[in-house]
């Protein structure tokens, strides 16, 4: 422990955002970081206590309680509150492949966890870490440490997102020969198309991708495997195969008038938006504009609300955020104890912002679209809402949905953004490789483990788990490098 009063004495602060009104001007990151001093008080507030849940990682109630990664949080909290910044670093990294990431888009399972947080605020977990990340880079210690001896073994990894990269990452520092195919123009999958700027700005994960490069490893984009390239050309050429290619399969939206423009899901619509922004600086019909147009996205979780804040900046003359389920409790219920992570409302940054902008918090629960309205030409010009409501089935015990009678309204929309979530892989990537996959589209791995039921093929992250988190994501691609260096190497050290 740091400092064994520090929770005590010290408040939680938390890095500053920039006002509403002047942060939607641009599409960068917003938050100004704590001075060193503030950080290190921030870091004294860890108690290191005899039972860390927020480096456990547990499913506790069903759901994941502290970090996935198994970051040792008490010890670079202590390293940071005695100022030794490259000593946390090096903890740091022994965890996590990629703080830089986590460190900006994790929902901190770990503060979520903390002990502090039980009977008041948590330790600020995750501005420590970034703060521990980007001292890194200013100093000089985050960088390229290519492996002294190489194994003379060659591993494919299809799919540059977060596990992808983690599983790279992990067998390159082994000494194996690491080649990873992506299908898009640009490296990082989720991390640079899926995640609008203004919550991981692209320079971040180019840069780590250029460490990567500096260490050995091998980016092909451009390269639809499956496509372009056969996956008996990839088995040929390489000793191992790794398969995170994301659950990149959208679910859709069944409703009358959903054929036609106007309507996109939701990470084609940020894509888009991400793609002009580096190409050309968001020119004017380069990207699918909300400028001016009366917005529908349907789904509450992250996604939708990153495009709720991605519309704000375009200029959108409003936005209605749809979700199906009730509106979560303010504050935890007895039914939901810490450490359990807290089941209640979350108003995110997207939200805040429409709220500021158009006077109203965009987001109306225990809704759907019933039908998709036209007009002569087939242009999209509003939707039909209905409520809904739970009904107990009497012969399963399960809670229903169903329409709630005399509750249909027609508003506007001239642009609809399906946020509903994903089904897992894509079928063509799967079909290539004869993989297996279950009900839901993943694929399958041995138990819980990677390896798939074809020989030298290994899946890891979204793929491999379903939708999850970039946290959730680094761990699987980490884990599944241990399982594929123990394969060529009889054991492993990962």
């Amino acid at each position: 422990m740091g400092k064994p009063t520090g929770f005590l004495e010290y408040d939680r602060k938390e890095a500053a955002a920039q006002p509403v009104l002047e942060r939607i001007r641009n599409y960068c990151e917003f938050h100004t970081p704590l001075s060193a001093e503030e950080q290190k008080q921030q870091a004294a507030r860890c108690m290191d206590c005899g039972v860390p849940f927020c480096q456990s990682g547990m499913m506790i109630g069903g759901m994941l309680s502290g970090c996935p990664l198994g970051n040792l949080i008490p010890e670079w909290n202590e390293l940071v509150y005695h100022g030794a910044w490259e000593l946390a670093y090096k903890r740091l990294r022994k965890t996590n492949s990629f703080p830089e990431f986590t460190s900006r888009v994790c929902p901190a399972l770990c503060e979520k966890a903390c002990t502090c947080g039980a009977a008041g605020d948590p330790v600020t977990v995750r501005n420590n870490e970034y703060a521990i990340v980007e001292a890194a880079y200013r100093n000089g210690w985050a960088k390229a440490e290519p492996p002294k001896v190489r194994t003379g073994k060659k591993v494919a990894v299809i799919g540059s997102g977060p596990s992808g990269l983690a599983a790279a990452d992990q067998l390159c520092h082994r000494g194996h020969s690491v080649t990873v195919f992506e299908r898009s123009d640009r490296i990082g999958g989720l991390l640079m198309y899926g995640i609008p700027n203004m919550k991981l700005e692209k320079s971040i994960v180019e840069r780590r991708v250029k460490l990567m490069q500096e260490e050995g490893v091998e980016f092909r984009t451009g390269v639809n495997v499956g496509k372009d390239i056969t996956a008996e050309e990839i088995l040929s050429q390489y000793d191992r195969v790794v398969l995170a290619c994301g659950a990149s399969q959208p679910r859709d939206i069944r409703a009358g008038g959903r054929d036609g423009d106007g309507i996109y899901f939701a990470v084609d619509f940020l894509t888009s938006t991400t793609r002009a922004l580096l190409d050309n600086g968001l020119q004017e019909g380069t990207y699918t504009s909300a400028k001016d147009k009366n917005v529908i996205v349907i789904g509450g979780g992250d996604t939708g609300n990153d495009c709720v804040g991605t519309c704000v900046r375009h200029g959108a003359r409003s936005i209605l955020q749809l979700e199906m389920m009730p509106k979560l409790p303010d504050k935890r219920t007895p039914s939901n104890p810490w450490p359990q992570w807290p089941r209640i409302c979350k108003t995110d940054y997207g939200q805040e912002e429409a709220a500021a902008v158009y006077g109203d918090d965009p987001r109306v629960y225990q809704t759907t679209v019933k039908e998709f309205l036209r007009d002569e030409q087939g242009k999209l010009t509003g939707a039909v809402l209905v409520n809904l409501e739970f009904e107990k089935d009497a012969a399963t015990g399960r809670m229903n949905m169903k329409e709630k009678e005399g509750s249909e309204r027609t508003v506007a929309a001239e642009l609809v953004l399906i946020a509903a979530g994903f089904l897992g892989s894509e079928s063509y990537i799967t079909d290539a490789f004869g993989v297996e996959t279950d009900a839901r589209s993943n694929v399958i791995g041995n138990g819980k483990g990677h390896r798939t039921n074809v020989e030298n093929v290994f899946t890891a992250g979204d793929m491999h788990s379903g939708q999850s988190l970039v946290v959730r994501a680094i761990r699987d691609g980490r884990d599944c490098a241990a399982e594929v260096d123990e394969s060529l190497m009889g054991y492993t050290n990962l």
